[in-house]
């Protein structure tokens, strides 16, 4: 059942996770274990977070959420199960470096800190050209 990474097929990577479009932040699964994943999103000028071809840090939010997200809906494909709803239960910290551009290529790092009755902490590390942009920790929760 395991597809071979990486993964860039947009419909697969759409039925990992519960947004739809225009609402998708990701587009590329690169890594995956149990407690780690590396996600990949190519920002484009018509994407609702780009404000004057710079893409804003509640998209660079919602693309971390998006990232935990897929995490989530790849560990329930390989389970043979349907991915559930999740939701940002809390954000303890995030940090931006910098604001990406149209065009940019974000790279997210996710790692699984802890994960408890369907709620998860998790600490995300976005970065452009290898240079860390953002970073964040952050609570989500399984419906």
């Amino acid at each position: 059942m395991e597809k071979n990474l990486p993964i860039s097929d947009k419909d697969f990577i759409e039925s990992l996770i519960p947004q739809r479009h225009p609402f998708v932040m990701v587009h590329e699964l690169t890594e995956y274990s149990e407690s780690h994943l590396v996600s990949g999103f190519i920002i484009k000028q018509e994407n609702i977070f780009v404000q004057n071809g710079t893409f804003q840090a509640s998209g660079l939010i919602e693309h971390q959420a998006q990232s935990v997200a897929l995490h989530t809906g790849y560990k329930y494909y390989l389970l043979g199960k349907e991915a559930p709803t999740g939701y940002i239960g809390a954000i303890k910290s995030f940090d931006a470096e910098m604001l990406p551009k149209v065009g940019d290529l974000l790279k997210t790092e996710v790692t699984i800190l802890n994960e408890v009755m369907g709620v998860t902490l998790v600490n995300c590390i976005t970065k452009l050209n290898d240079v860390v942009i953002a970073n964040s920790q952050m609570k989500t929760v399984v419906k």
